[in-house]
């Protein structure tokens, strides 16, 4: 179907977005066309204000609308506990917990050689410059996928010179799984970090 050049461009943008297919985009820009023009504008609005009003923490790396993010200028945080992750959103599973008190880092990727991404593409630098003040214990919170656990090895081989205590999240089993419907791998992983009961 040949569309208008204006609804083609847009639908073009919308496919850029990760995990949106031509599909998605196609209902994503027809949804935008019949929404309300005021509300079309607060979108395109918000769009350039995220954009352009958003950077990096001096501390942790996390987007943020000022020098440190929230959570860096929290007093009640532990400086002791660093929790590494991948990506900013990884930060919001971690705090549905409601359970992790600690700081983060966030890397900005994960190592990945075939697309060209080692430690000069990621915040390592940045993290080992952290580690000069009371951190006592970074977790690595990185996906339980190969390029995370690259990752996770590649900075426990960093940082255990530097004398830091390295963890990883435990990985396997879900809670409320059943064995026989868990992968191998899952499986594997679960056997590996079972511990004592």
């Amino acid at each position: 179907m040949t569309f208008a050049k204006p609804l083609a461009e847009l639908i073009s943008r919308l496919e850029r977005l990760p995990g949106v297919g031509p599909k998605s985009a196609q209902r994503l820009a027809f949804h935008v066309l019949r929404m309300p023009e005021d509300d079309v504008r607060r979108l395109a609005e918000a769009l350039r204000e995220a954009r352009e009003s958003l950077r990096l923490c001096l501390v942790c790396q996390n987007f943020s609308a000022e020098e440190t993010c929230a959570i860096c200028q929290d007093p009640r945080r532990d400086p002791a506990q660093i929790c590494v992750v991948g990506e900013p959103r990884d930060i919001a599973a971690m705090e549905r917990l409601n359970e992790y008190r600690g700081r983060y880092h966030v890397l900005h990727g994960l190592l990945n050689p075939m697309d060209g991404i080692g430690p000069e593409q990621l915040k390592v630098r940045e993290l080992i410059a952290r580690l000069s003040g009371p951190v006592e214990e970074v977790i690595v919170a990185t996906n339980p996928t190969v390029e995370g656990d690259a990752t996770a090895l590649y900075l426990a081989k960093q940082l255990r010179p530097i004398g830091i205590k390295v963890t990883r999240l435990a990985h396997g089993m879900p809670v409320g799984g059943e064995l026989d419907y868990a992968d191998t791998a899952t499986l594997l992983s679960a056997l590996e970090y079972r511990r004592e009961i």
